[in-house]
């Protein structure tokens, strides 16, 4: 089955990616990364101290913080903070950006030191969460060098790339990268985080109708390693 989607790209086709390392000059680490029209702000903070229940075991902690600013969308949003508490949503993804994170960290050899990755998101168009972790490997990657710069630690903590995607079914066909045209109207919604070696480090997947098909899901996933694969050579290039 073919389908023209609305931005007329392939089936297995991102939208154009960038990234840019280095765009705040007061974080350890920063990247500001861009999935067509999804820009997001990554800034990664070092603290000497790790959470109450990590002290006196000698390892470290990575976290993540996620906000969207309220034009980021077409119509403004409150600011959380104004309204006293955090979205669910915006606990959920936090809580993914980490864990996507501290799946590729040795955090015995952070030693007892956090770091804190900010995605704020600057403007969006479906896929904030999967450009978040994308470009906050890059932030994290960034904050491990200035460390070692300074002597602080002797390697980096990094032991793989993280990079993730989404995909979808939609109109009935699988299809890479979701944008928000794609976002709001698919079949089927699927975010995949894997590291570079190939690891599936999590897989969110639902059907927002007609339950989907293993075999729709392994050409899902099949297209989520080919997207990954790629992001993580555009990765590599951005830390050279």
């Amino acid at each position: 089955m073919s389908i023209t989607r609305p931005s007329g790209r392939a089936l297995n086709q991102m939208r154009d990616v960038s990234f840019e390392p280095g765009f705040s000059k007061n974080a350890e680490g920063s990247c500001l990364v861009r999935f067509g029209d999804t820009h997001v702000l990554c800034t990664a903070s070092l603290e000497e101290r790790v959470p109450p229940w990590l002290r006196g075991g000698g390892k470290g902690w990575v976290t993540a913080e996620y906000g969207m600013l309220p034009r980021s969308t077409n119509e403004r949003m409150r600011r959380e903070a104004a309204a006293g508490k955090q979205s669910g949503r915006t606990q959920e993804i936090q809580r993914l950006i980490g864990r996507s994170l501290r799946a590729v960290v040795n955090m015995k050899a952070l030693g007892e030191r956090q770091i804190t990755v900010d995605c704020d998101v600057l403007q969006a168009d479906g896929g904030t969460r999967t450009a978040s972790i994308t470009g906050a490997w890059i932030a994290l990657h960034q904050c491990f060098e200035w460390m070692r710069e300074r002597n602080m630690i002797d390697i980096s903590p990094l032991i793989d790339h993280v990079a993730a995607i989404s995909c979808g079914i939609y109109q009935g066909v699988p299809v890479s990268d979701l944008d928000y045209a794609e976002d709001s109207t698919a079949d089927t919604d699927a975010n995949f985080v894997l590291t570079g070696t190939g690891g599936i480090v999590e897989i969110q997947a639902t059907a927002e109708g007609t339950p989907f098909s293993e075999e729709h899901f392994l050409e899902l996933l099949a297209l989520a390693k080919g997207s990954c694969a790629e992001l993580v050579e555009m990765q590599k290039q951005a830390v050279r």
